[in-house]
């Protein structure tokens, strides 16, 4: 007589059924966190994480206009109010500025 093997398939234990919810959290994070980096690097963002200072501005000359600054360690957004004052009854004009042809820009003060 010929001797049965025992399946391995068969005797195989289930463990425990949460190991697969584990995984899959495992999977998510994993995916979490390279979608963040892609983002990062479709955004050219990357000075964020060097160790250079820099000023971003978003949506210049527009109501939504943010200035993003980074200095040090120290990140820091402003948003413009989207308020105009009339008249000019907040502040006073200082100098004027010029843009030379080939893009530099010349600031002469009021005397």
């Amino acid at each position: 007589m010929r001797k049965r093997r025992n399946s391995n398939i068969l005797q195989e234990d289930d463990g425990d059924p949460l190991s697969v919810v584990v995984n899959l959290f495992d999977v998510a994070m994993v995916f979490a966190v390279s979608l963040m980096v892609a983002m990062v690097m479709h955004m050219n963002m990357t000075e964020v994480f060097g160790q250079e200072d820099f000023t971003i501005v978003k949506n210049p000359g527009k109501e939504n206009m943010e200035i993003i600054t980074k200095e040090g360690k120290e990140i820091n957004t402003y948003k413009a109010s989207g308020q105009t004052t009339e008249g000019g009854t907040q502040g006073r004009r200082l100098g004027t500025a010029y843009q030379l042809d080939n893009g530099q820009i010349i600031y002469v003060p009021d005397e």
